[in-house]
């Protein structure tokens, strides 16, 4: 998958339609393989039961699309204060009084035809007058949503005891495609000034991604591709490091163990669902570092295997200069500060809708859950 760099049209009501109802069509065919036990089962403390995330994309849609931008009154009352993802951590929303089973589908399908009947009412192109549906704004925001929660969903399934065996209907890949033959090396990243962030043209980025400003580096070298498994591996060797999640001992080399199924590791991919302070350890060890997310967005439009796993940068994540929350501060603004890294690129569960070049993704240190790998930066020799 590679990473979208084309200029997006103003949307148009039909053309919303039809990104709301692909990344639903998405969603249903992710958990079609299931049953309603595997979507109520809490499998970690790190991430939501399926079932509350269903819950909450619908939920996110009646909030923004029906009750703000429609006016409409909710339909379960108070509901939506149990789908808060800010209210309610990861390891308490399996407790939590949620909806589930056939209940819960038809949450799903009453709210998504009151957001097709708001939609027949509103004007959505680039001079409307609402911020919000300017451009269509908000629609975007939404398909985003769904897109960015079936790759948290996405990390459950890797939990699965049970083989996963993906509905016809599911285009994902479930595995990042191996490393380009003849890639290796770096490239030369000449010093300089380079602008950073979303443009300014109309096409829809989170807030956290603008104000689109100048930054000034210094000269760097950067790899050309991830760090593949067989390198990862020849580290663990010489080191004793630990293995990436969900890799096992498999007599003289190492087996995956995710959605219920064990393969032997393919030491061509990149490596993959390791934290930052492992991907830290592997940089010192190899010679290099972490770039930062300045460097790396520098860097983009030459580096190959873009979009296989999302990258750990050694940037903080904080905001940019002219930052605005927009819609909403809980997005981006409650997690400015240096306890979360950014992570840039993509992984092979990301839709490419989501993964723009100036797209900021960021979690904390210790995660492996994500499905982040390395790649390296030095000074130039």
């Amino acid at each position: 998958m590679s990473i979208a760099t084309e200029v997006t049209p103003s949307p148009t009501r039909q053309s919303i339609e039809a990104h709301l109802a692909e990344a639903r069509e998405r969603t249903i065919a992710m958990i079609a393989p299931l049953g309603d036990e595997l979507l109520n089962r809490v499998y970690s403390p790190l991430l939501s039961p399926l079932a509350w995330d269903l819950g909450h994309i619908a939920n996110f849609e009646e909030l923004w699309l029906v009750q703000t931008v429609g006016g409409r009154p909710p339909l379960h009352g108070d509901l939506g204060r149990y789908y808060d993802a800010i209210e309610n951590p990861r390891r308490d929303r399996g407790a939590l009084p949620i909806l589930h089973d056939a209940e819960l589908r038809a949450y799903m399908a009453e709210v998504r035809e009151r957001t097709l009947e708001v939609l027949g009412e509103v004007e959505v192109g680039p001079d409307a007058e609402d911020r919000l549906l300017r451009g269509g704004f908000v629609y975007e925001m939404l398909v985003a949503h769904e897109l960015q929660h079936q790759e948290t969903m996405l990390q459950l399934l890797q939990m699965l005891d049970v083989p996963y065996r993906p509905a016809e209907a599911d285009p994902t890949p479930y595995a990042p495609a191996p490393l380009p033959e003849g890639a290796a090396g770096t490239v030369l990243v000449e010093a300089g000034t380079y602008e950073i962030g979303a443009p300014d043209d109309g096409t829809f980025a989170y807030d956290n991604e603008r104000s689109r400003h100048a930054v000034e580096l210094c000269a760097f070298e950067i790899d050309r591709t991830p760090v593949a498994n067989a390198t990862y591996i020849a580290y663990m060797e010489d080191t004793g490091a630990e293995p990436p999640m969900y890799w096992e001992p498999d007599g003289g080399g190492w087996a995956r163990t995710a959605m219920g199924v064990t393969v032997p590791v393919d030491p061509a991919r990149p490596v993959v669902h390791v934290s930052f302070e492992e991907a830290e350890a592997f940089a010192r060890w190899a010679g290099g570092r972490l770039p930062t997310e300045f460097e790396w967005e520098a860097a983009r439009p030459r580096l190959e295997g873009v979009g296989a796993v999302w990258e750990w940068t050694s940037s903080d994540f904080l905001a940019y200069p002219g930052f605005e929350a927009f819609p909403y501060e809980e997005y981006s603004k409650v997690f400015f500060g240096d306890a979360y890294k950014v992570l840039r690129g993509a992984s092979w569960a990301t839709h490419p809708r989501v993964a723009r070049p100036s797209f900021r993704n960021w979690d904390l240190p210790q995660r492996r859950q994500i499905f982040a790998g390395i790649r390296l930066a030095k000074e130039p020799a």
